[in-house]
């Protein structure tokens, strides 16, 4: 393969890189918001705000980008492709951690929430220095699989225009007529960019485990 093609690849892989990690750095914060709005079952918000996340959820990432461009400007949000393919990207993981945001949070020990309270803390301080600290350690897996998860779905945004690492492939294949070659590069970046992920996530894990004293099995 030439290195124009390779290099045609490589500016898809960049794309798709800077799709995931705006995306990411937009979506887990979202989703933890979304899940402490429903932990706090304010009334008719924890029902609006459920009914989104399981419509979200339900409906095939594909359809969710074609809804963001092409339904939301009859809205009015008209939104070009990557700004639209990172609102996609967002919402759809959003809903998704904001699950496991939530399994933790109504999972959380009652009575250190009491014990809390019975010092005095603020329920902002208490979700800053007690609640959250500990959540977030326990569903680092899960998070960082639903990341995972995000940078599998970037493909899909090719259906509005994107060119990310699968895209880019396709039309060096299309040129050369030796669609294999293309391919293969594009899913050894795929695996390198996940195998980042893992590599972080264990790197945290091993620096949680010498500071609390503990090893995730």
């Amino acid at each position: 393969m030439t290195w124009p093609a390779l290099r045609t690849i490589l500016d898809g892989a960049v794309v798709t890189a800077a799709l995931a990690a705006v995306s990411i750095l937009l979506s887990l914060p979202l989703g933890l918001l979304l899940a402490l709005l429903r932990w706090r079952r304010i009334p008719m918000v924890a029902g609006v705000l459920a009914a989104f996340v399981s419509v979200v959820r339900a409906t095939p990432f594909v359809t969710l980008v074609l809804f963001v461009f092409f339904i939301l400007p009859s809205a009015g949000l008209e939104l070009e492709p990557v700004p639209a393919a990172i609102l996609a990207l967002t919402l759809n993981t959003a809903a998704f951690s904001s699950e496991i945001w939530r399994s933790a949070l109504q999972t959380f020990p009652r009575d250190q929430l009491e014990a809390a309270t019975a010092f005095g803390l603020s329920e902002r301080a208490t979700f800053t220095r007690i609640v959250f600290p500990q959540i977030w350690r326990a569903n680092l897996g899960p998070l960082v699989s639903e990341v995972t998860i995000l940078l599998k779905c970037t493909p899909a945004v090719a259906v509005i225009g994107v060119v990310e690492i699968t895209r880019a492939a396709g039309r060096v294949g299309a040129e050369t007529y030796e669609p294999l070659p293309p391919f293969l590069v594009a899913t050894l970046i795929y695996t390198a960019l996940i195998a980042t992920l893992v590599r972080g996530q264990r790197v945290v894990e091993r620096r949680i485990a010498r500071r609390f004293g503990w090893v995730r099995p």
